[in-house]
């Protein structure tokens, strides 16, 4: 290399990054004059927001003028633990599998055996009442009630009446 190639690539590479400066120093005046048209004003919706993000999970107990404040509250979440039934307390087996068990089952996600014959053949031998014991308590990567808590026992017991009808 010649000292004239490095004269020109000097000189292409000075003009480079002299571009690039310009069109940093572009975008930042672009950037600030767009920032400076923006409301600075809080809105009050995102105010109360930011407040409720910042409100303490927990309380700390503050002697006698609490308890009756703490009492109130646990009888209000024990009243609360009451549970609806799912789909209206339908026992359609039908209903019940295709809302809460076929998304599973159909693909055999999490190893959920799939609704076909051979899948099924050894589990069918333990019984259905092992399988709706299974569906309650939860098996392998299955939560209890299929992740479904609001399921009753006896929507249970249906749904599995249904996927067993499904492979015989």
């Amino acid at each position: 290399m010649s000292e004239a190639d490095d004269r020109i690539f000097l000189k292409r590479f000075s003009l480079v990054l002299a571009g690039l400066a310009v069109f940093a120093i572009v975008i930042i005046f672009l950037a600030m004059a767009i920032h400076g048209t923006l409301d600075r004003e809080e809105s009050t919706a995102r105010e109360a927001a930011r407040e409720q993000r910042l409100m303490p999970v927990a309380g700390v107990y503050a002697g006698e003028t609490g308890r009756a404040a703490a009492m109130a509250a646990r009888e209000d979440a024990a009243g609360s633990t009451e549970v609806e039934a799912a789909f209206d307390g339908s026992l359609d087996g039908s209903l019940i599998y295709d809302r809460a068990c076929a998304s599973c089952h159909e693909v055999g996600a999490a190893g959920a055996p799939e609704m076909v014959a051979s899948a099924w053949a050894d589990r069918i031998d333990k019984g259905k009442e092992q399988l709706v014991s299974n569906a309650i308590n939860g098996i392998g990567a299955m939560p209890p009630r299929g992740g479904r808590r609001d399921l009753t026992d006896e929507q249970i017991e249906a749904s599995v009446s249904h996927m067993l009808g499904m492979v015989e």
